[in-house]
């Protein structure tokens, strides 16, 4: 493999965490079985859990809510039973704020 500076990424955890949920969120609008939708669910507690901490540590505390309030919205124990079509649209808006997280915290980092 040829390595060179321009094209090195290093992947911070956050941002795995990130573009792992996004994907995940974007195949919902899939017809997929419901074991997935279940599985998406736990990942989802999961990463934002991780996601608020880190934001948390780092003293950002609007993040910290955000993520944490993502964290109890996808939570598995006690569904919120919001329907197909406004699931899908909350999917949509928070996987495009985590791309949109992403491309700000890198635009930010270059600085």
């Amino acid at each position: 493999m040829v390595y060179t500076k321009n094209l090195q990424m290093k992947l911070s955890l956050q941002a795995i965490i990130k573009i792992v949920l996004a994907t995940l969120l974007f195949l919902c609008l899939l017809d997929m079985p419901y074991g997935f939708y279940q599985f998406v669910r736990f990942v989802a507690l999961i990463g934002f859990g991780i996601l608020a901490y880190k934001a948390n540590e780092q003293n950002q505390k609007t993040e910290m809510i955000i993520y944490g309030g993502l964290a109890l919205l996808f939570q598995p124990f006690f569904k919120l039973a919001l329907g197909r079509e406004i699931w899908n649209i909350v999917d949509v808006i928070v996987g495009i704020g985590l791309i949109g997280s992403l491309i700000v915290n890198r635009t930010k980092s270059q600085r």
